[in-house]
């Protein structure tokens, strides 16, 4: 996998770059795994804005992917790596010897033909899904589930992965890609290797309408606008806002901590991303 540059015979060429895509085998995505996506444009469901600078974007549909990985025991084959628009990873197609297809994450390395696996009996190899208390220490894991059996909910994301660094007792302790150290419940189930797809962080967008199509919206800075739509608006002249910054609503958003006390998820952070 590599970026691709083009001429810059426009202005916006000379920065734009896109990945080459020579993992992807198929363009289009296995309709039975696919299903409408209506866009919100940031709108929750009184119909008001929650999510500023969203909305517009190309047409989607979402591909329905297994987190869990609950086939156990049944071997599966790789018939395609595919492209998915809702997320920066790649999926990767799997047909299981019962004749069930299913879309996962694709980690790095798997092609076309090769065999995955879920359950405790699965070889430690890229692809295959097992419990954490099965997976050797320093190994490398994503798609990992926070309770049992809910599914995979951290490490999804391009290029991630993070490390099993040690067990205590009933609990293994994980080094996530932002450093911090969680506990995880040793019968958790994770997949083995790390996310494909690792080129997608050194992409430029390069123009405008690229964003748009993202369901990018502009951004206004607070202190152009006036008084009665922002906490920094206002004054005469060009004036620097004269506070910290803040939020529409005034919430500073710099450095301070807005996130809830979380008893029952606290305990289980060793070390926190931020020290």
């Amino acid at each position: 996998m590599g970026i691709k540059k083009f001429r810059p015979i426009t202005p916006t060429l000379r920065y734009k770059t896109v990945l080459d895509k020579e993992e992807i085998t198929e363009e289009k995505p296995y309709k039975p795994l696919t299903k409408g996506k209506t866009g919100d444009s940031g709108r929750g469901f009184k119909g008001q804005v929650t999510v500023r600078r969203r909305g517009g974007g190309h047409k989607r549909k979402l591909r329905l992917i297994d987190f869990k990985r609950n086939k156990y025991g049944i071997p599966g084959k790789v018939v395609s790596i595919e492209y998915d628009p809702n997320r920066t990873a790649y999926i990767a197609l799997i047909s299981y010897a019962d004749g069930e297809k299913r879309y996962i994450i694709a980690p790095e390395g798997l092609k076309v033909g090769d065999k995955v696996e879920s359950g405790e009996n699965a070889e430690i190899k890229p692809g295959n899904n097992l419990p954490l208390k099965k997976i050797p220490l320093g190994a490398n894991i994503y798609n990992i589930e926070l309770h049992r059996g809910k599914g995979g909910q951290l490490v999804r994301s391009a290029g991630t992965t993070a490390i099993l660094a040690a067990r205590e007792e009933d609990y293994c302790l994980i080094k996530l890609p932002s450093g911090e150290i969680r506990k995880v419940h040793s019968e958790c189930y994770s997949t083995i290797g790390s996310v494909g797809n690792k080129d997608h962080i050194n992409v430029t967008i390069g123009k405008a309408g690229r964003s748009r199509w993202l369901n990018k919206r502009p951004k206004v800075r607070g202190v152009a606008m006036n008084p009665v739509d922002h906490p920094l608006g206002g004054g005469e002249g060009k004036s620097s806002g004269g506070r910290h910054p803040v939020s529409p609503t005034g919430m500073p958003t710099k450095g301070y901590k807005t996130r809830k006390k979380k008893k029952y998820s606290d305990k289980y952070i060793i070390k926190r991303r931020k020290g």
